[in-house]
């Protein structure tokens, strides 16, 4: 009777054992099939940021304007070249030198103050109101474009969008631009010298 007791009791025993070994195994299957479902989910999100990321890259990379490419002097009269000036409403196409004085200014506009041609900001050109220099500047209309060429990003065209006549201490025309975009600001004398006359441009 003892001896049957005992049996049944290891046969009990061993098929708790059994039991909680398939219970535990089915449990083991489902966190296995989780994971997997949640690494699954994980990596199609991974593949869909990549993808967002790469359509965001090119969608940038759309955005770069390419500019033509033009070659300009290095030197005009043994001065330093930045940039060429032209200006096709009044049939003007000049040098604009890299350092400003009172000696280049006799020989062509300067580069007076501000960035480098074509950079984002203030580029502003200083020239004479003389026949070959800035002397048609009063000619010019809102709207009228001009082109601007450098060696570095090339020939970019910008619109006139505001003219004045200022008097010599007002600077406020050589103002850093606050939008991030590129201006142009010509400078010029009136013909009786007592005011300035300020042309400005952006790209256009």
């Amino acid at each position: 009777m003892v001896k049957k007791y005992i049996i049944n009791t290891i046969l009990i025993i061993l098929i708790l054992v059994i039991v909680v070994c398939i219970v535990k195994e089915k449990i083991e299957e489902n966190n296995i099939k989780e994971n997997n479902y949640e690494i699954k989910n994980l990596n199609a999100l991974i593949e869909d940021n990549n993808t967002k990321t790469e359509e965001n890259e090119n969608e940038n990379e759309t955005k770069i304007t390419q500019y033509p490419k033009e070659e300009i002097l290095d030197t005009y009269k043994g001065y330093q070249v930045c940039a060429k000036l032209e200006i096709p409403s009044i049939d003007l196409e000049i040098n604009v030198l890299t350092n400003y004085s009172k000696q280049a200014l006799k020989v062509s506009v300067t580069k007076f103050w501000g960035v480098n041609p074509n950079q984002i900001g203030n580029f502003c050109i200083a020239g004479h109101n003389y026949k070959n220099m800035f002397i048609n500047l009063k000619k010019l209309e809102i709207g009228d474009e001009l082109f601007v060429t450098d060696k570095i990003i090339g020939k970019v065209k910008y619109e006139i969008f505001k003219i004045e006549k200022v008097l010599p201490e007002d600077t406020s025309c050589l103002d850093a631009v606050t939008n991030n975009e590129r201006e142009v600001t010509l400078i010029t004398c009136t013909s009786d010298t007592e005011k300035r006359i300020i042309i400005k441009a952006k790209e256009k």
